[in-house]
């Protein structure tokens, strides 16, 4: 009987996000241009070559990063979303969760004002689509819940435009964060028909 880890070696699963938390903390400090594999090996005390058979190269390891960080903010965003009786305040409940927790986040505190680590930024604008999909689909999931008859289009309108409003207010505040949340529900409330 073959077993899919050796003894005292721990899970993929655990081995997989302990090699992307060890990423992303280099990710913060060093930027895309200064994660070399052989460190993220080194800290997470494995072989540069588990490194490599796990996310194949420094792009696949950066990719998964995004695409890991983002599963992870958007639990939050669901647990919020469908815990409001009101879609509205699920939305803004939601919002004001992914806002405050990137202010947090290392990671994207790095990217979005290019300390250390500005040559992330593509990841959440020309390179988003990781982020921007996933997400999106989410909230167009959320939104179909509550419209069921909404027109498939203005369903995905409304949700892609929330989601790129909160990624605009993360990546270029231009205003108080309960601002910028009430002002992005304004414009959700536009597209969406009001709720009964």
């Amino acid at each position: 009987m073959s077993r899919a880890t050796a003894p005292g070696q721990p899970p993929k699963a655990s081995l997989r996000e302990g090699l992307l938390a060890v990423a992303a903390d280099l990710l913060a400090a060093r930027g895309v241009a200064g994660l070399r594999l052989a460190d993220v090996a080194s800290r997470a005390g494995v072989s540069r070559q588990t490194v490599y058979n796990e996310f194949g190269n420094k792009a696949g390891l950066v990719q998964a990063v995004a695409v890991h960080r983002t599963a992870e903010y958007l639990v939050g965003v669901e647990e919020r979303l469908g815990g409001a009786t009101d879609p509205f305040d699920g939305m803004r409940d939601a919002i004001t969760f992914m806002l405050a927790q990137a202010a947090e986040d290392r990671l994207v505190t790095s990217v979005v004002t290019g300390a250390d680590a500005e040559d992330m930024l593509p990841f959440l604008t020309t390179r988003g689509l990781p982020v921007l999909l996933p997400a999106t689909g989410m909230v167009a999931k959320h939104l179909r819940r509550r419209w069921p008859d909404l027109p498939d289009d203005r369903l995905h309108l409304a949700a892609e435009t929330t989601v790129r409003l909160a990624l605009s207010h993360l990546l270029m505040p231009s205003a108080p964060r309960d601002q910028a949340v009430e002002a992005m529900l304004a414009v959700a409330r536009a597209i969406l028909p009001r709720v009964a």
